[in-house]
């Protein structure tokens, strides 16, 4: 294995190592163990396990705005919004990106992680207006909507192993049948 690829098994290792246990309680000697290599190994390729989080956290954002990018190139200007919506939705399968997202957004407390996690999400913000041509408000809908989606799937009253709530229904439907 090259060392760009044993580097991306150890990212994908502490996306999921993060996703489960967040940025204070994740431990480096177990990202390591998941990667299968050794923890001076990780240290090495990555500095420290704030730069480790750091690296899957603009690989979550990374993938989101991937997904809208392709969307919105696939469904040209008139249905960008709506085509957007649909590649976050394909997202929400990806608990681990999901919950990374969630851990970030509460260790932006952190003065190192805080600037690059509000950065992230500004560039999403803007990609969004630059793909889709929407005003602020309807941006803003937007996100929101994506937020309540990513909360509804970290619960697990969403998605493919889906644990029913009566009021998740309620808002499910809703969000189907009046647009996202």
């Amino acid at each position: 294995m090259t060392a760009e690829e044993r580097g991306a098994q150890v990212l994908e290792a502490a996306v999921a190592a993060f996703a489960e246990s967040g940025y204070a309680a994740t431990r480096t000697d177990e990202i390591a163990r998941r990667a299968g290599v050794s923890q001076p190994y990780v240290i090495r390729l990555f500095g420290s396990k704030q730069r480790l989080f750091l690296a899957a956290v603009d690989q979550v954002c990374d993938r989101i705005e991937e997904a809208f990018t392709d969307a919105a190139e696939a469904a040209g200007p008139d249905a960008a919004l709506d085509a957007l919506s649909q590649g976050y939705h394909r997202l929400l399968t990806d608990r681990s990106l999901l919950l990374v997202l969630l851990h970030a957004f509460a260790a932006a407390g952190n003065p190192d992680i805080g600037p690059v996690i509000r950065d992230r999400y500004g560039r999403i913000y803007h990609l969004i207006r630059e793909l889709t041509g929407a005003p602020v408000a309807e941006s803003r809908r937007f996100l929101a909507t994506g937020m309540l989606l990513t909360v509804m799937a970290a619960l697990r009253v969403t998605g493919p192993d889906a644990i029913a709530a009566d009021w998740a229904e309620d808002m499910l439907t809703d969000l189907y049948q009046n647009g996202m």
